[in-house]
């Protein structure tokens, strides 16, 4: 995810990602988002709806990532409210762009990705990793 984008979600969340200035031993955050633009917008709500179900100094974003063409939000202290919310957010990165964030669906080629067929021709053309 570009830098402007992570900035965006520390700023508004640094409670939760407080672990972005943690050792890796303790966190794995400093790896930054490790997934495309495309589903900043399901980050953001996710992260809205994360602050209203829980006491924050109780929650911590261990890591973001994308794993089988889909998002993955690890944390630590989650309650089972955050975690049906947080799979919600997984599924609906599985039919949306990680590149663009238009309506995507998953494909296998050199790995698993979750991409609209304009990214993904772009992807097969090689211009865009």
């Amino acid at each position: 995810m570009k830098s402007e984008l992570q900035k965006k979600l520390y700023d508004r969340f640094p409670h939760m990602f407080r672990g972005r200035d943690k050792s890796i031993q303790e966190s794995l955050m400093p790896f930054v988002f490790e997934c495309g633009d495309g589903w900043f917008d399901i980050l953001w709500r996710l992260c809205e709806d994360i602050e209203k179900l829980t006491p924050l100094e109780e929650f911590e974003v261990s890591q973001v990532k994308e794993k089988f063409g889909t998002l993955r939000f690890y944390t630590w202290r989650s309650t089972d409210e955050i975690e049906k919310r947080i799979c919600k957010a997984e599924r609906e990165s599985a039919k949306t762009c990680e590149w663009c964030g238009e309506y995507g669906h998953r494909r296998n080629k050199e790995w698993i990705v979750t991409m609209c067929n304009g990214c993904y021709e772009e992807y097969l053309d090689g211009k865009r990793r």
